[in-house]
């Protein structure tokens, strides 16, 4: 089997398709296909290249994967980190990456991540042009967020969400990493979906010790994205009622951080921000702080059947997580009892946090979070399921 992935983040970049699909390469790799990845020249989250040219990649030029696999690469756009700017360059990269795709060998089955809505044309016009099935994984419920977060305006939006919906129907498989979007899916029609959840490799993550029940000072965690989908002037305004019992501490980048950090100036809120850090220096924090914020904006439909990506590795480490989630979010962190579920409203998480201020022994978790990530979460497993969808998808007659 030779599989042909195109994706618009990859290693040695850090993003969540990144992490996905690191983990997903590894599975195919270790059954010995060959995996060839078409994707841009390292250059998030700044959109410009902040590594060297040995590790980032050049533009067309093959280099070995971590796990054999080969990785080519297309140029990008410098650009800023804004809506307009990423997508200009989604664009730009999703439109090399049809010629850089047929410079290699011809594939059994191609596949495109989304949700970078250019890639996902890119890899339908690949996968026509080399008469190969294709498999669409969706990591976002498109369109219905391109809807909620009114990205497109007009008469193009209609145009925008039925082209996506004809790539979807017309795809050999529809790949979701959430049930609930799989059933929307359904309910509309689409019967070739299959969903293969996000995971990770809970043996790599030691749980963490208890936080202490006596301390001064609560502090949470938000370790993520800094963008439109988190909501996260809520928390922060949330940290300005609660006042010095707490330290908020948001870790990580986005389109939205230089507004979130003016206004947390303004009204005098207890938050830190901190760059992004990867490696050994996410468990520093991890280890630092009393509960983590798992957070996503209530106002959009689309986020009922949306999981953050950062949810299982809190789960897998034991700390307290607090929600802002909705639907199936919702239902793991209630299943696995793995902290409290708020609404995205202020004062009703300023009165969590006071609450486990003064009851510390509140952020005590009992551990089904990581049982409940062995067994239903796990990388192996979800890697093996991958494998195996492949394998029936290859196997049937690519639609010409």
């Amino acid at each position: 089997m030779r599989i042909l992935l195109l994706i618009h983040s990859y290693a040695p970049e850090h993003s969540p398709p990144q992490r996905r699909w690191t983990q997903l390469v590894r599975s195919l790799r270790a059954e010995g296909w060959d995996v060839d990845v078409v994707t841009p020249v390292a250059h998030a989250p700044h959109g410009k290249r902040t590594l060297p040219r040995s590790r980032a990649g050049r533009p067309f030029r093959i280099d070995e994967g971590a796990f054999g696999e080969r990785v080519r690469r297309v140029p990008y756009l410098r650009h800023r980190t804004t809506r307009l700017g990423r997508l200009a360059n989604h664009l730009f990269s999703a439109v090399l990456s049809v010629p850089a795709a047929a410079l290699g060998k011809r594939p059994d089955v191609v596949i495109v991540t989304v949700p970078s809505l250019p890639i996902l044309g890119a890899g339908f016009v690949v996968a026509r042009m080399l008469r190969r099935p294709l498999v669409v994984d969706m990591r976002d419920a498109w369109p219905d967020l391109a809807r909620d977060a009114r990205l497109v305006q007009g008469r193009a939006k209609g145009i925008i969400e039925a082209l996506i919906i004809a790539i979807q129907d017309r795809a050999d498989l529809v790949v979701t990493v959430t049930h609930g979007f799989a059933r929307t899916l359904r309910e509309r029609g689409l019967k070739n979906v299959a969903t293969v959840t996000n995971g990770v490799d809970v043996e790599l993550l030691v749980p963490l010790e208890p936080v202490p029940l006596q301390k001064p000072r609560l502090d949470v965690l938000y370790l993520g994205n800094h963008g439109e989908s988190q909501h996260l002037d809520v928390p922060i305004r949330a940290a300005a009622l609660v006042g010095d019992r707490m330290r908020l501490t948001m870790v990580g980048h986005g389109v939205k951080r230089r507004e979130l950090m003016a206004l947390a100036a303004s009204i005098d809120a207890p938050v830190r921000f901190d760059d992004p850090v990867y490696g050994p220096r996410v468990m520093e924090y991890y280890r630092n702080a009393d509960s983590c914020l798992i957070a996503l904006r209530d106002d959009w439909k689309s986020f009922e059947t949306t999981i953050p990506s950062k949810t299982y590795e809190v789960l897998s480490l034991g700390r307290h997580v607090t929600g802002m989630v909705r639907g199936e979010a919702q239902q793991i962190l209630q299943d696995a009892e793995a902290g409290h579920v708020v609404p995205a409203n202020p004062r009703a998480l300023a009165d969590l946090w006071t609450l486990l201020a003064d009851e510390r022994h509140q952020l005590h978790v009992n551990g089904n979070g990581r049982l409940w990530v062995q067994r239903n979460a796990d990388v192996t497993a979800l890697g093996q399921a991958y494998v195996d969808l492949l394998r029936e998808v290859s196997r049937g007659a690519a639609r010409p």
